[in-house]
């Protein structure tokens, strides 16, 4: 049985913003959405929380240590034309400790930082539901 394909997948993503409201993006090497960009993240693991299993994927991906501000809200991830299911939540955090880089290389082929306000056109539908979440949250401050 797989994850995300033959029952729903929980995951977790991290919108790590920097001081210049750049997002931090991933570009995915693999399916789904292979070539788009993503912001950190994965599965949720047995008896990990949420904010535990960002912490975690986002140092497996990129090598830094995050904090956690906020939920920004949950992604349905599905491409029924893939067989795909995903619930995952979004959380705005911001980095402690350690510079991004590449830990994955087979997962993803490049990481960069992107104006908020110019992002690339291909991005996961996770990254877009999150942006869309963080344009409301800093709307409401």
């Amino acid at each position: 049985m797989v994850q995300g394909k033959d029952y729903i997948g929980v995951g977790c993503g991290a919108f790590i913003v920097n001081d210049n409201n750049e997002l931090l993006l991933q570009q995915r090497n693999k399916a789904p959405e292979k070539g788009y960009w993503c912001i950190p993240g994965g599965r949720l693991e047995m008896f990990e929380t949420f904010e535990e299993a960002v912490k975690r994927e986002t140092k497996e991906e990129t090598g830094v240590d995050i904090e956690v501000i906020t939920e920004l809200g949950i992604c349905d991830h599905i491409i029924k034309s893939e067989n795909l299911h995903w619930v995952s939540p979004s959380y705005l955090c911001k980095i402690t400790n350690g510079e991004p880089k590449i830990m994955e290389p087979t997962k993803h082929l490049d990481m960069k930082w992107f104006s908020i306000e110019n992002l690339p056109e291909n991005i996961t539908i996770t990254t877009r539901n999150a942006v869309e979440n963080y344009k409301k949250y800093i709307g409401r401050k």
